[in-house]
């Protein structure tokens, strides 16, 4: 299945920019998503904790919020407005601690359940996600390709997958109307120009 995917991205790519063409063929055909291993909650909360921030920076500030439960499955029992201060000794913003919280009390009103969500359309996800206070369309994009794995969401919101497009074909041209080039496996494109992005210099 990823071939044919990587096959419809060449196509794509080879009527709009060699470069682009070039970009996606070195990285070649993607792996499929990981089921993930956490509760669709825990993960929401992950994702903006770590947000702006570098990979290690993220998952030490994670681990340090994780000793908040002694129990994971628990964890965001933990996020409330009476630990605050807790919250924000693990290294987490004002604003993060408030959208943690925010999540915290969606999720104990009953609807951030995996399973109705996942029934959902992206666009519907993305909308119910963005009512929680500090979930912004980024991270409502991040877990539709990553938690729920969508294949045909382009993140014009994410400054590497955009910018990286950009350099690729031409800066004159609207990003979402490339990316649209690409349906429907704009996931995949976003992740080709992360890849890229990451990949040392040749």
């Amino acid at each position: 299945m990823t071939h044919h995917i990587h096959d419809h991205a060449l196509s794509a790519a080879e009527a709009l920019s060699p470069e682009l063409f070039q970009a996606i063929e070195r990285r070649g055909a993607l792996e499929p998503w990981a089921p993930p291993q956490t509760h669709f909650p825990v993960s929401l909360c992950r994702s903006v904790a770590g947000q702006q921030l570098s990979v290690k920076a993220a998952a030490s500030i994670w681990a340090r919020v994780q000793t908040l439960s002694e129990h994971p499955e628990r964890l965001l029992d933990a996020f409330h407005t009476d630990r605050h201060e807790e919250l924000r000794g693990c290294g987490l913003s004002g604003a993060k601690v408030k959208t943690l919280i925010a999540i915290a009390d969606a999720r104990r009103e009953g609807w951030l359940e995996t399973e109705p969500l996942r029934a959902m359309k992206p666009q519907a996800r993305s909308d119910r996600l963005v009512e929680i206070w500090g979930v912004g369309r980024w991270t409502a994009d991040m877990a539709n390709i990553f938690y729920f794995g969508e294949p045909d969401i382009w993140p014009d919101g994410d400054v590497t997958a955009r910018k990286t497009l950009e350099q690729l074909t031409s800066k004159r041209r609207k990003t979402l109307r490339t990316a649209a080039r690409f349906a429907p496996y704009r996931s995949y494109l976003a992740r080709y120009m992360w890849r890229h992005a990451d990949a040392p210099p040749e």
